[in-house]
C-alpha cells in the first residue's frame, strides 16, 4: 500500500515516475487529464501503470504548487441561484460529467454574491446563471482583468466574456398553446416576483396566449408562490383544491411543475389524465421522473453548456473569441401532458 502511511513521507511525482518507470514529464502529463489534445503521445498501458503507481503510493498532485507554476487552478465556479432546482442540477451534473476526464474540479457556489466571491477567488472558469442590471458592470471589470466566464442571460452582451441565451418566450407560449390544444381551464404556477401587472417572459406567455385564444384569465387560476419548492407545492395544491378546479397547468420552471404533479398525486388525481401539467426548462429530472415531465427548453443544453465552459476552464486550444451561443426552443410531449399539439418546433 501507500508507502507515505509507513513512512511518513509524502509521495511525490519522482517516486510515481520511478515506480511506474516512465519520466517525471510522463506522470505530469498522465496525472494532468491533458491526454488526448495532440500533445506527447502517451500510450494506454503506460498511462494505466502511472495511475496505478499514484494510487498504491497515495500521491494527489500539489493544486497550489501546480496553480504558481502553469498560472491555473484545475477548478471551474458554478455560480447558481438555487441549487434545488431540477435546472441546477442538471448543470451540476453535466459539468462533473464533462470535468472528470481533465482533471478539473467543480466548486458549486449557491446563492451567494458572486461579484464578491471572485474578487477573491480564482478559477479557471466562471459559469454565472443569474444576473441583476446592477451587476452587469462587475462582469466587464471581471473579464477585462482575465477572468474566464461564462454568462447565461437573455439581455447581456458579450464584452470579453461568452454568453449563452435561451428565449425563453417563444419557448413558453408553446407550451401554453399545447395545453389550450386540449384545455380551457388552464392555471398558471409562477413566482409572485415574476408576476404582477406586466409579468415576466414567462408570464405574459401564459396571459397573452388566453387572450388570443379568447379565454378570460381567471385570477383564482394564477397560483403565486415564493419561488422554493415547497411554496410551488402549496400554491398547486391550492389551485387543485378549487371548487372549479383547472384541468391543466402550466409552471414557469420544472421544479414547479415537478411540485405541481407531487400535489396532484397527494390529492389522488392522475397526473397526464386528471389533469395535464406542463414545465419550463426541459431538466433531467423532469425527464427522469414518472410521470415524465412534458416541458419546452432547449436540446442538448446542459451538455453544450459544459463542453463550452470545460473548453475555456482547459486551456488546451487558442480560445476563440467570446461571442453568443443561442440556443432554439422546443417542445417535448411526456406523459405528465400527453395531449398533442400542431407545432413540435420552434424556428
Amino acid at each position: 500500500m501507500a508507502k507515505a502511511s509507513n513512512t511518513g513521507v509524502r509521495p511525490t511525482i519522482r517516486m510515481v515516475a520511478e515506480m511506474a518507470g516512465v519520466s517525471t514529464a510522463t506522470v505530469s502529463y498522465v496525472l494532468s487529464g491533458r491526454r488526448g489534445d495532440g500533445g506527447p503521445g502517451v500510450s494506454d498501458s503506460t498511462a494505466e501503470k502511472v495511475k496505478a503507481a499514484a494510487e498504491q503510493l497515495g500521491y494527489r498532485p500539489n493544486q497550489a504548487a501546480r496553480a504558481i507554476r502553469t498560472g491555473r487552478t484545475n477548478t471551474v465556479i458554478l455560480s447558481l441561484t438555487m441549487l434545488s432546482d431540477p435546472w441546477s442540477l442538471s448543470v451540476i451534473e453535466a459539468v462533473q460529467k464533462a470535468a472528470a476526464p481533465l482533471g478539473i474540479t467543480p466548486m458549486i457556489l449557491g446563492d451567494a454574491d458572486w461579484v464578491k466571491v471572485l474578487g477573491t477567488h480564482n478559477a479557471d472558469a466562471v459559469f454565472v446563471d443569474a444576473v441583476r442590471p446592477d451587476q452587469r458592470d462587475a462582469l466587464r471589470k471581471l473579464a477585462e482583468h482575465g477572468t474566464t466566464l461564462v454568462v447565461f442571460d437573455e439581455e447581456v452582451q458579450p464584452e470579453g466574456f461568452d454568453v449563452i441565451r435561451s428565449i425563453a418566450g417563444p419557448g413558453c407560449r408553446l407550451a401554453v398553446e399545447h395545453l389550450l390544444h386540449g384545455h380551457r381551464k388552464v392555471a398558471c404556477l409562477t413566482p409572485a416576483s415574476v408576476a404582477g401587472t406586466s409579468g415576466g417572459t414567462r408570464y405574459r406567455a401564459y396571459a397573452e396566449a388566453l387572450e388570443d385564444a379568447q379565454i378570460q384569465k381567471r385570477e383564482a387560476y394564477v397560483g403565486l408562490f415564493d419561488g422554493t419548492s415547497a411554496g410551488a407545492y402549496a400554491a398547486a395544491t391550492r389551485l387543485l383544491s378549487l371548487r372549479d378546479r383547472p384541468t391543466a397547468i402550466y409552471a414557469t420552471t420544472d421544479y414547479a411543475a415537478v411540485s405541481a404533479i407531487n400535489a396532484a398525486q397527494r390529492l389522488g388525481l392522475a397526473v397526464g389524465a386528471d389533469v395535464d401539467i406542463i414545465g419550463v426548462g426541459n431538466t433531467v429530472e423532469g425527464e427522469r421522473m414518472s410521470p415524465s415531465l412534458s416541458t419546452v427548453g432547449p436540446v442538448d443544453f446542459f451538455d453544450k453548456l459544459a463542453r463550452l465552459l470545460l473548453h475555456r476552464a482547459s486551456g488546451q486550444t487558442e480560445p476563440e473569441a467570446p461571442g453568443v451561443l443561442d440556443f432554439p426552443w422546443h417542445l417535448f410531449v411526456r406523459e405528465s401532458a400527453p395531449h398533442r399539439s400542431a407545432a413540435t418546433r420552434l424556428y
